[in-house]
Order: structure tokens, then sequence, then C-alpha cells
């Protein structure tokens, strides 16, 4: 009781408490029902990202969160415009707080976790706002027609201007959107079958790689079908070059064009194919701890540490990460307010923009942590500095370099300090894990049952397999990153898919495992 007073989070809860959200199920749940809201949970999905947003103008509109599109779950222009980015990045904080012990929480205690979890609730209001505002006054242009027509109402100047009150609106649409993506999270996470997000995530990832692989409209709708502008996914365009262009020309570009080049090259789609391939090998890799009931004679079973103990979600944290630097970077160099503020506001070292990067850095900070678009994006500007040097906006062959060690050491330190935060706040730590053995009458055969003697077991295994899950997830997504991947995915976005898949197959094993044998479902944490 002293941590919770020591909490001054608990002074929130009456309001926390009122936020609308999900009730919890009073009992166990039938496997038909979940997979039912999995399903419609998806569904409302795909419809959100093609519902645009009323009375914006879809032909100004600048998306600054391009690169991580895919992993952020959203689509340009529509309800869906942030994506599950104040989502993660709200997590992203409380953990972080949590994990730095300036929260005084104890997540094992049920009435921290509570105000834990309403504190990050309110949290996720608080970042959908931070993140829509600025991109609705800076780069999501109402339409004229809406703005005329509001100016007829409440006057074309002042605050209550038919501008601001145009913007007004875009706002509370992004504002209500972003905040049904969380309930829908919830009834996943409630009442359905793993988690909203990630099956969210693996959704938007795997229509960006079959879009990437078998679209046929050219790269340019606006203009038919050349050598010069081909098929954009990676199997019509190599069908086409291959049959309309000549030997010498293949002998001259074409081969590079068909192989290297974006968009949608042939060793993009065999880079996701491999990834995919090595994540599904890697899933199964884990140490299992024997374990024996403490009563029943011969009742054994063990307990699984995978050797991505840590899942996928600290990628997902670190790419959140790199997702706001780039917005706040670009933020900070081209909106008219924001880059008056001093040290912040029009500094290069933090990142500058020409008319030719568009939303993508051209330099400074923000430049060395965005993602690389595939070989394209640094091995051919390496390779033949003169052809290519536009790509990187004529930073030389050191700076590029640096640019990819810069990257991949960010990627996989950062996935090495989220997976730590992550074991610590979700109760995956040696001691919740002891905990949870002793809770479920087992123990390890020649220990003594002591959840101390438990605790000290797993310590040689959980913080290095935590570390090693860190580090394997970031070189993997970097890794994955730097080749390239059809659909304009990113390594991050296949690497998630991947993982969330096997993992939602397993969850599906599991239920249907508790459906058919209900005494499991106290080891499983269920109802």
């Amino acid at each position: 009781m002293a941590e919770q007073q020591n909490s001054r989070l608990y002074r929130l809860k009456p309001l926390t408490d009122r936020l609308p959200s999900i009730k919890r199920p009073e009992g166990h749940v039938h496997f038909r029902t979940k997979i039912m809201w999995v399903i419609l949970m998806l569904v409302f999905y795909f419809v959100m990202t093609n519902v645009f947003l009323f009375g914006l103008d879809q032909s100004t509109i600048i998306d600054i969160f391009g690169p991580y599109r895919a992993i952020l779950a959203g689509a340009q222009g529509s309800l869906m415009h942030l994506g599950i980015g104040p989502i993660v990045t709200a997590s992203i904080i409380m953990q972080l707080f949590v994990g730095a012990k300036i929260i005084k929480l104890d997540l094992t205690n049920d009435e921290d976790k509570a105000v834990y979890q309403g504190t990050q609730k309110f949290l996720v209001i608080i970042m959908i706002l931070v993140e829509a505002v600025p991109q609705v006054f800076g780069y999501l242009t109402p339409s004229t027609t809406l703005i005329n027509g509001l100016d007829g109402v409440v006057g074309a100047s002042g605050l209550l201007s038919g501008t601001n009150l145009a913007r007004t609106i875009l706002v509370a649409q992004l504002f209500v959107g972003s905040y049904f993506v969380f309930l829908m999270d919830e009834i996943v996470s409630k009442w359905g079958i793993g988690s909203g997000i990630s099956l969210f995530i693996a959704a938007g990832v795997a229509q960006a790689i079959f879009t990437g692989t078998v679209n046929w409209y050219p790269v340019d709708g606006s203009v038919p079908l050349s050598v010069d502008n081909p098929p954009a996914g990676t199997i019509p365009k190599t069908i086409f070059l291959l049959t309309s262009m000549s030997a010498s020309q293949l002998a001259g570009g074409g081969y590079e064009q068909i192989l290297i080049q974006n968009p949608n090259p042939v060793v993009a789609l065999i880079g996701t194919i491999l990834i995919f391939l090595f994540v599904a090998y890697v899933e199964s890799a884990r140490i299992e701890l024997p374990l024996a009931h403490g009563t029943a004679r011969g009742a054994r079973g063990r307990y699984p540490i995978k050797l991505l103990y840590a899942s996928n979600i600290p990628v997902i944290l670190m790419s959140a990460v790199l997702a706001n630097v780039s917005m706040f970077a670009y933020l900070f160099y081209t909106n008219d307010f924001l880059s008056q503020i001093p040290i912040l506001g029009g500094n290069s070292w933090l990142g500058y923009y020409t008319p030719d990067s568009g939303t993508s850095a051209a330099g400074g900070l923000a430049w060395y942590l965005t993602t690389p678009n595939g070989l394209a994006g640094w091995l051919l500007p390496l390779l033949n500095p003169e052809a290519y040097a536009s790509a990187v906006f004529d930073h030389g062959s050191l700076q590029i370099l640096i640019k990819v060690v810069v990257y991949f050491s960010v990627m996989v330190l950062g996935s090495i300090l989220f997976a730590k935060f992550w074991i610590m706040t979700t109760n995956m730590g040696p001691e919740a894990v002891a905990r949870q053995i002793e809770n479920s009458g087992l123990q390890i055969p020649g220990f003594r049952r002591d959840p101390r003697v438990l605790k000290r077991v797993l310590e040689r295994y959980i913080p290095v397999v935590t570390v090693i899950s860190g580090a394997m997830v970031g070189a993997l997504a970097a890794g994955a990153d730097l080749i390239g991947t059809v659909g304009n995915a990113s390594g991050t976005g296949v690497l998630l898919a991947v993982g969330i898949l096997i993992q939602f197959y397993e969850a599906l094993g599991r239920e249907q495992m508790m459906e058919m044998h209900p005494m499991l479902r106290g080891f499983f944490g269920g109802e």
C-alpha cells in the first residue's frame, strides 16, 4: 500500500475510470466467439483505411509517416491516418517511466496495474492530439469547398473562422478514428485472440506485400505503360521488361532495373521471402525447462523460453520512436510556427529538407535515422555515385557508410533496450514467471519448491535470452531494410508480420487446447 500512496497517478484514477473502455468478459469466451471478434475487427480496420477524412483536400496531402506507413498500420488521408502511432508512443512513454522507476507502480499488484492501464489510456488521448494537431495545421489541408461553406456561416476571419473550424473538424475525425483503433485493440485482447495492434500491423503489411508483388498498374498511372514506366509489381514488372527489352537493352541496364532498382525489384522479393523463412525458423528455437507437478505423480510439462523471448514488440516500439523523430524533424524545419522555435526550429543538424526530398530528410540527424530504401538507397550510390547520387541527396561514400552503420546500430541497441523494458512491464521477468509456475503447482525436478529457487534458475536464462531476442529482431529488421522489401513494407514490417502470424497460429492452438481441456485455462491465465 505504501507504493500506491507514493504514486501520484492515483490522482488521475477518477478521470481515467470514466474514459470509454471495453468491459472484460466475466466468464470464459468460446473459441468461435473469439474468432468472430477477430474477423469483425479486421473488417472494421480495412473499412476505416478506406474511409477518407471528410473535407480533406486529397491533392495536397503530405504524408510525413510515408516510410513507416505499413508498420503504423495506417492509410494516408483516411480515418487511420495516424494508425497505431499514438498508442505505441504512449506505451513507450509509460514503459520508460516505469522501467526507470520514475513512476512507482508494482505491475504485479492488480490495483497498480489498473492505474497503469488507465494512465496509458489517458496518455493515448494526449498523443493523438500531439500527432493530429501539428499535421492538420501544417500538412493536411481542408478543401476550399468546406472552408467556403463554413465561411458563409461563421465568417472568414477571427478565431472561429471557417478555416480554423474546418481544421478542427479534421482533428476531430483523426481523434475519433485513432481512439476507435484503441478500443478495437481492447476488443481483440479481451474478447478475441492476441493483440489487435499486432493483427492490424500484419493485415497492413500483408496488403502491402501482395500489392507490391502482383500490382500490374504502371508506376505512374497518368502515363501509358513503357520501359521507363513499367508495372509497379515485381512479377508483372519483370515479365514486362523481359518481353519488351532487347538483349542489348537488358545488358545495358535492364537487368539492373529488374533486379535492384525501385520500385519492387526482384532482390526485394527474394529478401522478403528469405526473411519470412528465417523468422519462421527462429520462432521455433527455444529452451525448454522441465517441470513436474508437486502433488500429482507422473504429471510433467515444460516451460518454453523462446529465442525471440521479447517477441516483435521491441522493434515496433523502436520503429515508432524513429517515426516520431522523422515527423518532428520535418515539422521543426518546414512549419512556419515551429521553425521559429530557438535551437530546434530550422536546425539543419536535426534534419533539413529540399523540394526533391519531399518528406524524407535530405541530411542531418533525421537522414541518418531514416529507413534505407533497399539496395538502391545505399549500395548503388556507393558503386556508381555519378548515376545514383540523387538517391542519397549528393552525400559522399563515407556519409553513406556512416548512415548504414548508425541506422543498424540504433535499431539493434534500441530493440535491446525496449526488450528489457518490455519484459519488466509485462510480468515476463524471472520473478513473475517463477511466481506463475509456483501458483500452477509445478516445480523444476531436483529443485526445492520455492519461488526464490525458481527465480535463480530462470535468471540464468531469461535476462540473456531477452538481450539476444532484442538484438536479433533489431538486426533482422535493419538488415531487411538495407536489402529492401516489396510493397515498401519495410524490413521491420515483414519481420513483424511473420512473427505476428506465427504467434497468432500458436495462440489459436492454445485456445483450442483450453477449449478441449478447461483445467489448462488457469495455467495459461484464462478465466
